[in-house]
């Protein structure tokens, strides 16, 4: 089975049964926003072509008193946020084939499709809802929380870390391992 076929059939399948939760969440989603609680960002696909990856909203922006905006997160879209049950509309960019379960995580514009030599294989791959550095950052928000010039670290450190392990993949990738990366995120997240 290719990897194009399972990933299609497993989205579909997962939209089929959790669909009545993921409404539940979307609608719990747009109130503690006060949004339509969808989120459309342009993301670095595969090939280095720009697509629109859907995620639930889980930020609300508020204007400071100093004039300036400041964003809020709901104590219940931070544990959205927390188990990545935000990420669960990405079934839809899998099921229409801009994305698959198991690759790199697609990026802003600025870091992948930046890559030079080498490393420029990554965009070869279609990104993933999941992988082995998504794993290992998966608290990505907390370490650079605590990091003085945080976008600094992740450009020198988290960044450099994910080429390599994404670079990995690239060489090692199989079905076998794409099982088993999804369900160490399974294990990571439950």
């Amino acid at each position: 089975m290719s990897k194009r076929v399972f990933d299609f059939i497993v989205a579909a399948l997962l939209l089929i049964c959790i669909s009545w939760g993921l409404i539940l969440i979307w609608i719990i989603s747009a109130m503690a926003t006060r949004s339509g609680g969808i989120f459309f960002q342009q993301r670095i696909g595969q090939y280095g072509k720009p697509f629109m990856i859907i995620k639930l909203k889980t930020m609300r922006f508020v204007a400071a008193d100093t004039g300036q905006v400041r964003a809020i997160i709901p104590s219940v879209s931070a544990f959205f946020r927390k188990y990545k049950l935000d990420e669960l509309p990405q079934l839809i960019n899998i099921l229409i084939g801009q994305m698959s379960f198991v690759g790199p995580r697609p990026d802003i514009p600025g870091y992948y499709d930046k890559l030079v030599g080498d490393e420029r294989k990554i965009l070869e791959l279609k990104p993933g809802l999941t992988s082995e550095a998504s794993i290992k950052y998966s608290n990505e928000e907390e370490i650079l929380k605590n990091i003085p010039n945080p976008e600094k670290f992740n450009d020198e450190v988290i960044f450099p870390d994910k080429i390599k392990m994404n670079l990995h993949y690239y060489y090692n990738r199989s079905f076998r391992g794409d099982l088993k990366i999804m369900f160490n995120t399974l294990l990571r997240f439950c």
